[in-house]
């Protein structure tokens, strides 16, 4: 199948062709007619199936096929999670805007920076807004722009969106967009709660369900490595140094941890740099900027980077602290091994994480082996005499600890957590 099997106006298919792409990937395919069609559509597919294209495609065909009435209202709203999301789609939308006919105007939008810029760039009205929760609520209070004549509304990382973090701010959206509009919900993975509140938002949704065949499914070589947490920091940059990783993106729980972590691998004369919420943007995109260009070695992040990012030819990606959710660890992984490239995820298990680990592979059908690293080898583990053999520990063969470390519904306080983090990398 190829692009121009799907309708789409020529004006989109010579950007298309200007990007080199010829042909759709399982989701695109399937996603471009039921949005073309009209169709609420529910759409999940694995990191780097191109769900960006497979609503941005048909959003503008639909814009420029069918003029507006009123040019100062929006007509198309995507909303996602966070700032980095929303600049990475707004590119991707302006880059295929740029060769229709018709001129639509795109404007994005997020916190952290001045809203003033975004209040003056939205005079005259625009065409489609992709923004954050939080800033568009503030726009629209002080009257830059009107939801009235919304036609489409795009979840982009939808289960994101309809966890308990934003439900309030889109649920007051909600109630501001038009009834009668079109709803498209695009994520990697949904939860059983939050499907079952996606199906309630939705009229009637086309559902794909797209898994990665051998062709798309990302080359990702999926390693865990056993090791007390307190020595974790060494070995991270042990295996930084001796694998030679030319760049690293390392996930950790909390800012406080991505502070330390990364000061401690720049004393050790590796240049890392912190990526988190509370940094101002102009640093967000300093450092990602600086990463994308190979200028810096080592990103240590929340999971806000771990949603859209698209960071080309990332070879490694490191879970430093295990995801609170399991499904939050396909959207780690996920960073690496894009567009045919292959990648390495690497994941630290200690004792009190062991049985969070196992979860997460069971969640993901997956059999990984606890490995050991020469000179890391655990003194904290509760393997029995016997149970370590040629340089592995088979996960099934330790007892559960009775920490279960990230388990939801069984951890502990954010301030134990936080002092728990802080004794933990004295060392």
């Amino acid at each position: 199948m190829l692009f121009s099997s799907l309708g789409l106006s020529p004006a989109l298919l010579r950007a298309l062709e200007r990007q080199g792409l010829h042909t759709p990937t399982q989701v695109q395919a399937q996603a471009i007619p039921a949005v073309m069609a009209g169709h609420d559509t529910m759409a999940r597919a694995q990191t780097g199936s191109g769900k960006t294209l497979a609503f941005a495609l048909p959003l503008l065909h639909k814009l420029a096929s069918e003029p507006a009435l009123n040019p100062r209202q929006v007509r198309a709203l995507v909303l996602v999670p966070t700032r980095e999301l929303a600049i990475q789609v707004g590119a991707a939308l302006r880059d295929l805007a740029n060769q229709l006919p018709q001129a639509i105007k795109i404007s994005v939008v997020f916190g952290g920076v001045s809203i003033n810029p975004q209040m003056l760039a939205m005079r005259g009205g625009t065409d489609v807004v992709v923004a954050t929760p939080g800033r568009l609520l503030d726009l629209l209070h002080h009257n830059a722009l009107s939801l009235a004549a919304t036609q489409m509304l795009v979840l982009d990382e939808a289960d994101r969106l309809l966890d308990l973090g934003f439900e309030a701010e889109l649920k007051r959206l909600l109630d501001l967009l038009p009834s009668k509009r079109q709803s498209l919900f695009f994520s990697a993975t949904f939860a059983p709660a939050v499907a079952a509140l996606a199906h309630s938002m939705l009229r009637e949704p086309v559902q794909i369900e797209v898994g990665a065949t051998d062709q798309e499914k990302p080359d990702i070589t999926q390693q865990a490595i056993l090791v007390d947490a307190p020595r974790r920091t060494q070995l991270l940059r042990h295996l930084i140094t001796i694998h030679k990783w030319k760049r690293v993106l390392v996930f950790v729980a909390t800012k406080h941890a991505a502070e330390i972590v990364a000061d401690k691998l720049r004393k050790a004369r590796i240049y890392a740099e912190p990526f988190h919420g509370e940094l101002s943007q102009g640093k967000r995109s300093q450092v990602l900027s600086d990463f994308k260009a190979s200028r810096l070695k080592v990103v240590i992040a929340t999971d806000m980077a771990s949603r859209g990012l698209d960071i080309a030819q990332l070879p490694v990606v490191v879970n430093y602290d295990l995801p609170r959710s399991a499904d939050d660890y396909t959207h780690r992984i996920g960073r690496t091994g894009r567009a045919g490239e292959t990648g390495l995820a690497v994941s630290l298990v200690s004792h009190d994480t062991e049985a969070h680990f196992r979860l997460i592979q069971k969640r993901h059908d997956l059999q990984l082996t606890l490995e050991l690293e020469a000179g890391f080898e655990p003194l904290e583990s509760a393997a029995a005499e016997g149970d370590v053999a040629a340089g592995t520990v088979a996960t099934h063969q330790h007892q559960a600890p009775a920490n279960t470390g990230g388990v939801k519904g069984k951890r502990p306080s954010k301030k134990d957590k936080l002092r728990a983090q802080a004794s933990r990398q004295q060392n």
